[in-house]
């Protein structure tokens, strides 16, 4: 037994400036027209720019450094850092085979939560990310 696809879930993105953007539907309902959809936690956008996911990327992991401020009051070198690894870092470095940051702005952004992260520590002349 064929399962049906919903077609509410389904969603056209056009890649490329000499697409001719036609219309597609099924069983008889046109698609939705999207400039960027998230799939996997990255999101892709019809002119395949990645600052967008730079930005949500970091945003996330500085919401994890807020946390670990607000939350731990002992912010040693021992403390920080294994927090700075399983938690923060995993949202800079997810899917990053893909999206990998070249441009100076985005790897400013992601240096950025690194910079933050160490003015976390007390000890900082000992600590390297």
């Amino acid at each position: 037994m064929i399962g049906k696809c919903s077609t509410d879930k389904c969603k056209v993105l056009h890649f490329g400036f000499n697409n001719p953007h036609i219309d597609y539907s099924m069983d008889g309902v046109k698609l939705q027209l999207v400039k960027e959809e998230k799939d996997l936690g990255v999101t892709v956008s019809a002119d395949m720019k990645w600052d967008r996911q730079c930005i949500k990327a970091v945003k996330k992991a500085n919401k994890m450094l807020g946390l670990i401020k607000r939350n731990f009051q002992d912010k040693s070198k021992d403390t920080v850092m294994p927090l700075y690894i399983s938690l923060v870092r995993p949202h800079l470095e997810y899917f990053c085979q893909v999206w990998s940051p070249y441009l100076s702005k985005d790897i400013n952004r992601l240096q950025g939560v690194q910079r933050r992260a160490t003015k976390l520590i007390k000890d900082i002349k000992h600590f390297v990310l």
